[in-house]
């Protein structure tokens, strides 16, 4: 079942408890088989409201999280406003959120910040969801793009500028291209797709900017503001491209194009073949910070390289009682199997094996 892209707000309830097990050793993030989580039970205890905020491209899942939750566990209320994971992210500094989605991991000064927002703990990274980056297209009666990095560097850097382009062509040989000129849309908000894709052109395009969730002036193009705006952007203008996450490419059905990985294999977008990508990431945090690097020019066979992992940055401690209460009982049930396995049908791919294990202890030491 497919839901619409933007969530002013959702009510989510109740907690669970989880015994959780897992190392503090960084590995491969899906090397072993997790234990199995309870799905969502009932507490009647809890009460109360909890403000949220973030990324748009987790917004989806939100929603079907909620939904599922809400069924079982009726009484206490989370705001979740999509502003954005820059947005978010300042909210939660700022003390005004109890959790913030991201889909990059807090770098620079961020974590001090953070920290000092938790006051008697640190904050932590804790991955939920995994949103594969859709390149999406408008071109009628062009279908099975392919593009390689070196080609979309081009395009988003404003130096290929019709569909017709002698790079677009060698990336498809076959195909009949017409001369419309080409309209690049990015990101128009600071934005953790528009920093997961420009990381992915840096690594593997020679992209000249320095990775960001603000889009460099430089590069030009024409900006729209979160997910759906990008995605409404694109349906609308002949000629258009951009990135947005799978589960709005799919909501909006946008023509996806097949992008080139480390292997030179032109590879088409699924959640299945963006996990094979998630699963040789590493986790670079320690202890419950669970920041993951991710591997964008992999040569696993398959492997879909332009990938985001969505974070929920919280306090490990530090929360007001009630706020950990709350914020504990929400991850606890979106870490769960149940959880896990509502992402299927939204474009998501599910998180699975020792990343897994490892999230759900550190939801667990939230107190």
């Amino acid at each position: 079942m497919k839901y619409a892209g933007r969530l002013a707000a959702v009510a989510v309830v109740g907690a669970l408890s989880l015994a959780a097990c897992g190392t503090d050793n960084n590995a491969p993030a899906g090397s072993t088989t997790s234990a199995s989580a309870p799905a969502a039970g009932n507490d009647n205890g809890l009460s109360g409201t909890i403000n949220a905020a973030g990324s748009s491209a987790q917004a989806n899942a939100i929603t079907e999280w909620t939904k599922n939750f809400t069924a079982t566990n009726p009484g206490v209320t989370l705001n979740y406003q999509p502003s954005g994971s820059g947005a978010g992210v300042q909210a939660f500094i700022q003390g005004t959120v109890a959790f913030a989605g991201s889909d990059s991991a807090l770098k620079d000064d961020q974590p001090a910040q953070a920290d000092a927002r938790c006051k008697t703990g640190k904050a932590i990274n804790i991955p939920m969801v995994t949103g594969p980056i859709a390149v999406v297209y408008n071109l009628p009666g062009v279908e099975g793009l392919q593009l390689s990095p070196k080609t979309l560097g081009g395009i988003f850097d404003s130096k290929i500028t019709k569909w017709d382009d002698a790079a677009i062509k060698a990336d498809n040989p076959s195909a009949k291209l017409p001369s419309t000129p080409i309209q690049a849309f990015h990101r128009s908000d600071e934005s953790g797709t528009s920093d997961n894709f420009t990381k992915f052109l840096k690594a593997t395009a020679g992209w000249a900017y320095e990775p960001a969730k603000a889009w460099p002036a430089e590069a030009k193009g024409q900006g729209a503001k979160g997910s759906d705006g990008i995605a409404s952007s694109v349906k609308d203008t002949e000629g258009a491209i951009s990135y947005v996450e799978l589960s709005y490419a799919e909501n909006s059905s946008l023509q996806k194009a097949k992008v080139s990985n480390g292997a030179n294999e032109f590879v088409e977008l699924t959640p299945e073949s963006a996990a094979k990508t998630i699963e040789t990431a590493t986790i670079k945090g320690t202890g419950n910070d669970l920041a993951l690097s991710i591997d964008y020019a992999t040569k696993t066979p398959g492997a879909y390289p332009i990938v985001l992992v969505t974070y929920e940055i919280t306090c490990e401690k530090g929360l007001s009682a009630e706020e950990s209460k709350l914020v504990k009982g929400f991850l606890t049930y979106t870490a769960s199997d149940e959880g896990q396995a509502a992402l299927k049908e939204l474009g998501y791919a599910p998180l699975a094996g020792d990343l897994l294990t490892k999230v759900r202890s550190a939801v667990e030491a939230i107190s």
